[in-house]
């Protein structure tokens, strides 16, 4: 095993441990909002403004993780978005926090949270050989899929017993852990020194440049903003199609049941990886992703849900892999963090209307069609598995996309 490999493998270890004390937060704050107010609209509100600080400072987190050390820049944002959680956990601790104070602390975190991602993803380009990158790519799925696999069940049963207050204050201490990780990692690796002394504007364009030119890259991503606009629906009206016939200790068993289809596949890419056919496996797996969708959101029915859900996540490792190999491996390493960011902002867009949208939608077919806001977010659920399919036969077949498998070989 390389030392780079080493590295990222102390590095994933950081993440992971983040991952899962995030979704003890955002499982714990869903289930929270919904029983406070019964509705799926007020669920996407928290989602949406944790989400949104992220989209907007991606591009210049982007620039900044490629003129500055990338591991100080994630201590920073680890450490730093803690405070926002600390905040609604002081509420918490208080008498309970309402919606304005939730909504406050998710949007201060996520703030310092996005300096994370496009810092996260040029360090593995740092640490690791191309050979390397799609053994890390399903380690790095794996790590996300934690606050969907590990963290539901976790938390279902630990507010069986006590408030949501104690999910808040073990989140908050991961951020020492991966604070740490960084820390060790950032030896022995020398900090970004740009050729060249470039205005901030000027760093943001050639980000832009770098995947606009590549027209595989560029279309790439336009799709994936498709993508996640359907991803979105689900991820925000799943909690309240269960919790609508179950309590958060079902639900938190579920997901997990749900979660590891991603475990799976995800250790499948770690193990294994994939060697070819990158574009033919991702139009694949986005369309049965769909596909999945719509089975989950058929009948009322925990087993039905858990079985269908299962192969839904278990598409995802295999979707993201293809999708990181063909963007990173078009990109030059010096531009890694820029471009990064403009990708991060691009295919994510999607999200911000899903989670615009997607609550108030599904509350107003609930109401509509007098079956409630459970089976309005199913039908939701069920329209985008649809348009998630059509999708992935449609657009991801552009020869564009194929050239850019060619160029790796």
């Amino acid at each position: 095993m390389s030392s780079g490999m080493k590295k990222f493998l102390l590095l994933w270890i950081g993440e992971l441990i983040s991952s899962i004390g995030g979704g003890l937060t955002s499982f714990g704050l869903g289930v929270y909002v919904f029983q406070k107010t019964g509705s799926a609209a007020g669920m996407a509100l928290v989602t949406l403004l944790g989400f949104l600080p992220t989209l907007l400072f991606t591009v210049p987190a982007g620039v900044l993780a490629d003129r500055y050390d990338r591991r100080v820049l994630m201590m920073i944002g680890d450490g730093f978005s803690g405070l926002g959680i600390l905040y609604i956990f002081l509420c918490m601790i208080r008498g309970g926090a309402n919606l304005v104070q939730i909504c406050i602390g998710v949007f201060v975190s996520a703030i310092f949270s996005s300096l994370l991602d496009p810092s996260y993803r040029a360090t593995i380009t740092d640490l690791l050989s191309k050979e390397e990158f799609s053994k890390a790519s399903g380690l790095v799925s794996l790590a996300g899929s934690a606050r969907y696999l590990f963290s539901p069940v976790i938390a279902g049963l630990l507010l069986a017993y006590h408030d949501i207050s104690l999910l808040l204050l073990i989140d908050v201490s991961t951020f020492f852990v991966t604070i740490t990780t960084t820390f060790i990692v950032r030896q022995g690796i020398k900090a970004i020194q740009p050729t060249e002394k470039q205005s901030f504007l000027e760093s943001i364009k050639e980000g832009w440049s770098a995947i606009h030119i590549e027209k595989g890259v560029f279309v790439l991503v336009l799709c994936s903003s498709l993508i996640t606009l359907f991803l979105g629906t689900l991820q925000i009206l799943v909690e309240p199609m269960i919790l609508s016939f179950a309590d958060s200790k079902v639900l938190g068993i579920i997901e997990t049941l749900c979660a590891s289809g991603m475990l799976a596949s995800g250790i499948l890419l770690g193990g294994f990886g994939i060697k070819k056919e990158y574009g033919k496996v991702l139009q694949i797996s986005f369309f049965m992703a769909g596909i999945f969708m719509i089975g989950m959101s058929i009948f009322e029915n925990l087993v039905s849900i858990s079985i269908f859900g299962f192969f839904f996540f278990a598409t995802l490792p295999l979707c993201n892999n293809c999708m990181d190999y063909l963007c990173r491996t078009n990109i030059p390493d010096a531009l890694q963090g820029r471009a990064w960011g403009f990708i991060g902002f691009l295919s994510q867009v999607g999200y911000v209307l899903a989670y615009a949208v997607s609550g108030l939608a599904a509350d107003g077919l609930g109401s509509l069609s007098g079956m409630g806001v459970g089976r309005g977010a199913a039908m939701m659920i069920g329209i985008s598995g649809v348009f998630l399919s059509l999708v992935a036969v449609t657009f991801l077949r552009f020869p564009a996309i194929k050239e850019l498998e060619k160029r790796t070989e």
